[in-house]
């Protein structure tokens, strides 16, 4: 019974304590309840810019440690903004001595540079990095929570000691490399971008990327290739620092330095040229004949009889007729040497792909330079037939064969195969190609509704040169039909443009040299008579009349209503101002490939005069600088077009070319053998 009792007793105890519990957690629970109701009305104060009440509810909330962790940010974001320092320092302080958090020390920091006292700041922060010892998880910390606040440099600092602490020298390049970016030290930067590269070579590309984009001023390309020269000097075997150096001195332009560095880079690495001759393709694509021809042909002599030997012949022929082309007036017997060793590739690599490219490239001489069309049909005609050459090679052939159908005025065909083009290489840059012919010839028949029609397709392509050749054609078709809506002055330029697409040059200058273009008005005879514009002898027949009416019917025009009274029709210049740079252009570029290159230069010099500010200029100015360094061979007068074109158009897309070219005739890029490499 004594048991029973007892066993009673310690029962209802234990009920007691849990509904003490219960009620003690109720009481807490309400509680807490309300602090989170006025942690909403205090964060709702703030949004609402009232940091007065916030302020007062804060206050009474920080009161309880429980409610820290919820309004720590908000409220000592607040007492900064208000600039209540001394309160904000109380305040952080006993969070510490309550719990000694790295986040409330950093937070102090902040006060005292909030407050202006960086004297204390900076011997607050390089205190606290020291403090911290080897610990390298908490110097991350550190510096992640620095940078975020904008304290660059000791974000640094902190990654520095991270760095020494843990003995690895090639710790946290990359955010190094950013926090130095952000300070402006592009130095340190770029050295940090090399540890990381130098650790890691498949990212290599990754790296280029990003020192494109960041390293765009001439001096920091210059200090990165002296870098590079001390680092490739110092370690012979890293192909890293040698694949860089090449690089940079692409993004300079600088295709000899590039070709003398990479001869070097395939020796050493034995890639078989591989890479000189990546470096030949590039100088060709940037219309560095000299080097191209440099490059192909000690990739031929050296090294025979391997893979790169091919490709290597291939693109010296095509470097020379490059080269060629550039050259006028065009030398017919330098075309026909170039048809002869396109012919001696074919037959020395009759089945390979390479081969195919000479065939297009053989034909096309025949029908633009010795005007020999049979013979261009004759050759894509058999390629095109021919079951061993691929779809894409085929279709390349017939868009170059719509071209020479083009040159024969046979315009039907050539929209024939074009069509077809578009048909089986729909949504690729060849039957965007394709299109954008067809778009022309619309364009060159004067039909722009059409043309328009392709093109309003075409600024959709993925391939952005095709979008914005379509772009700018659309363009000249808006602008020049906007209110005059009879095209007059388009239609006339186009037709002088299909000249010039059918290799009737002689006839389109004519054309451009004369080019005027005139409506016809109605006025009285009187008025006529005192402009001179109207005679009787010059009055138009009825027959002239209804002809003019049917040319103009799509106008809706009606303007015919008395033939024969007191009115009269005459014929008024009009102004085409909007068409008048390009008349300019396509002239100059006309008289400099006859090799009339004073007359050129005076024509540009109206494009520069007369359209300073348009979309010309630049192509004008630039082209100037070039018909003085490559056909006048006056070296002074092309150094001073392009010092002053960069002065005047810094962002043009012939700024980085314009740059080398000055350098390149100042001496900058001295073709020497004993010029620094590996």
């Amino acid at each position: 019974m004594h048991t029973d009792n007892n066993n009673y007793l310690k029962f209802k105890n234990l009920i007691v304590r849990i509904q003490t519990a219960l009620v003690c957690g109720l009481i807490a629970f309400s509680a807490f309840g309300q602090d989170i109701q006025e942690i909403q009305i205090a964060n709702e104060y703030i949004l609402k810019g009232q940091k007065d009440k916030a302020l007062v509810l804060y206050e009474q909330l920080a009161k309880k440690n429980e409610n820290v962790p919820l309004i720590h940010a908000n409220y000592l974001n607040l007492l900064l903004d208000i600039g209540n320092f001394s309160q904000a320092e109380t305040y952080v302080e006993r969070l510490i001595k309550r719990d000694d958090k790295l986040s409330y020390r950093l937070d102090l920091g902040i006060i005292y540079v909030r407050s202006g006292d960086i004297t204390k700041a900076d011997k607050y922060f390089k205190s606290l990095i020291k403090a911290q010892g080897d610990d390298v998880y908490k110097l991350k910390t550190i510096a992640d929570y620095l940078a975020s606040r904008n304290l660059v440099d000791y974000s640094i600092q902190a990654l520095q000691q991270a760095r020494v602490s843990s003995g690895n020298s090639s710790m946290y390049t990359l955010e190094l490399a950013n926090l130095y970016r952000i300070s402006g030290k592009r130095d340190q930067m770029v050295q940090e971008y090399l540890d990381y590269v130098t650790e890691t070579p498949s990212n290599i590309s990754y790296i280029k990327n990003l020192m494109q984009i960041l390293l765009t001023k001439p001096e920091e390309l210059e200090s990165l290739e002296k870098l590079l020269y001390d680092r490739v000097q110092k370690n012979q075997n890293s192909e890293v620092y040698a694949d860089l150096l090449i690089w940079v001195n692409l993004q300079q332009k600088n295709f000899y330095g590039a070709y003398i560095q990479s001869r070097a880079y395939d020796k050493r690495f034995k890639k078989e040229q591989s890479k000189t001759l990546e470096i030949a393709q590039i100088a060709l694509n940037n219309n560095d004949f000299d080097n191209a021809d440099k490059s192909f042909s000690f990739v031929i002599k050296e090294y025979a009889n391997t893979i790169n030997e091919l490709p290597a012949r291939l693109g010296l022929i095509q470097t020379r007729e490059a080269k060629v082309k550039k050259t006028y007036p065009v030398n017919r017997d330098s075309v026909k040497y170039l048809i002869a060793e396109y012919g001696i590739f074919r037959n020395t690599y009759p089945d390979h792909p390479n081969a195919y490219e000479a065939i297009l490239s053989q034909s096309m001489l025949y029908a633009y330079y010795l005007d020999q069309k049979d013979s261009a049909v004759s050759g894509l005609t058999r390629l095109i037939n021919n079951n061993k050459v691929p779809p894409t090679m085929k279709a390349k052939a017939k868009i170059e064969l719509g071209d020479i159908y083009l040159l024969k005025e046979e315009s039907w065909e050539a929209t024939l195969l074009y069509s077809q083009v578009e048909k089986t290489q729909r949504e690729t840059p060849l039957g965007y190609e394709a299109k954008l012919r067809n778009a022309k010839l619309s364009y060159f028949k004067g039909d722009f509704l059409l043309a328009q029609e392709h093109l309003d397709i075409l600024k959709q392509a993925t391939s952005r040169e095709i979008a914005n050749d379509a772009m700018d054609l659309s363009m000249r078709i808006k602008e020049n039909t906007l209110y005059d809506t009879t095209g007059a002055a388009l239609k006339e330029f186009a037709a002088i443009e299909l000249l010039v697409a059918q290799n009737k040059n002689d006839l389109a200058l004519q054309r451009l040299q004369r080019f005027k273009v005139t409506r016809k008005v109605k006025m009285s005879r009187e008025e006529a008579l005192a402009k001179n514009l109207w005679s009787p002898e010059k009055s138009m027949s009825i027959d002239e009349l209804k002809n003019l009416k049917d040319e103009l019917e799509k106008g809706k025009q009606n303007m015919f209503s008395d033939p024969i009274g007191d009115s009269v029709w005459v014929d008024i210049e009009t102004d085409f101002t909007t068409i008048k740079d390009d008349v300019y252009w396509l002239e100059a570029n006309l008289l400099l490939k006859r090799g009339e290159f004073d007359q050129s230069i005076a024509i540009l010099e109206k494009i520069i005069t007369e359209f300073g500010e348009d979309i010309l200029s630049d192509d004008a100015y630039f082209l100037e600088g070039e018909i003085y360094e490559q056909h006048v061979k006056n070296k002074d007068k092309a150094m001073e077009i392009y010092r002053e074109f960069l002065n005047k158009y810094p962002g043009s897309v012939y700024a980085a070319e314009a740059r080398k070219r000055y350098r390149l005739l100042r001496g900058d890029f001295a073709e020497s053998e004993s010029a620094p490499k590996f």
